[in-house]
């Protein structure tokens, strides 16, 4: 495999790329050598995000604040993308919501579905259909991240449940459509502990049990690099060309684990 800096620099846009998962993925890439476009609301969190970086890293970095449900934001981003570093190679839809706090199906509002709904589903649906061009430039390819929760879910988690399968659906069927010129798979993470990958007001240092570690065949709750290892994995056409329409999921075999209550 050639190291992308041995190739002409790649690009990447990275929804939700400024904090969280996101930044994990961002600065994995940044690493490995891609210029990297971070996509997020959250204007704070961009800043310190390019603050977090060296130099060399801040030099191939671009911060673009906007919402990934709204359609002007997101076609406006791609474009300057393109036009910052005239290509895009990779795009990693991991922008993403959810109510800790849901209500029960009975007293969830259409509004408060919706919201889950248009950012998780609708944001992986508005970015790929504006960088698709691109992408096809390039034969590039799409890296969605979707979550266990499509295979399995907890209760009062509807709106969030029905977002991440409608992911892995998206992806084996945009995989289809874009045969030939994109590649298109999904990640499906489990426990992934993004505490102190957030911006300073909300960075947390979570302590894990024994028992929220035994729960996973690997002993341990998942780290942003556990993902993000696998997004340029899929983002390599040396390593994972014969892939598309797959979902990979990555959750130290918790899904795996049958749990009997004593």
């Amino acid at each position: 495999m050639l190291h992308p800096s041995a190739q002409a620099p790649r690009v990447a846009f990275v929804t939700g790329g400024a904090q969280g998962l996101g930044l994990g993925i961002s600065k994995h890439l940044l690493g490995l050598g891609w210029k990297v476009a971070m996509f997020d609301l959250d204007v704070d969190a961009g800043e310190e995000a390019l603050a977090s970086l060296t130099d060399d890293e801040r030099d191939r970095t671009l911060f673009l604040k906007g919402d990934v449900a709204t359609e002007a934001d997101i076609k406006l981003a791609v474009q300057q993308c393109f036009d910052r570093f005239g290509r895009i190679d990779g795009l990693i839809n991991n922008a993403g919501i959810a109510d800790p706090h849901a209500p029960g199906v009975e007293d969830l509002e259409w509004d408060q579905w919706q919201r889950v709904i248009n950012v998780n589903l609708g944001g992986v649906f508005l970015a790929t259909k504006h960088a698709t061009q691109h992408l096809g430039a390039t034969k590039g390819a799409i890296v969605n991240i979707a979550s266990t929760r499509a295979f399995q879910s907890e209760a009062n988690t509807e709106s969030y449940a029905a977002s991440k399968g409608g992911i892995v659906a998206l992806t084996h069927a945009l995989a289809v459509s874009l045969a030939g010129d994109v590649r298109v798979n999904a990640i499906a993470p489990g426990w992934i502990e993004v505490g102190d990958w957030q911006k300073k007001a909300n960075k947390t240092d979570p302590d894990h049990s024994d028992a929220d570690k035994s729960q996973h065949p690997v002993g341990r709750v998942g780290t942003p690099k556990d993902i993000a290892q696998a997004v340029s994995f899929l983002l390599d056409p040396d390593m994972s060309g014969f892939m598309t329409g797959e979902t990979m999921r990555i959750d130290g075999g918790m899904t795996h684990k049958m749990i009997y209550v004593d």
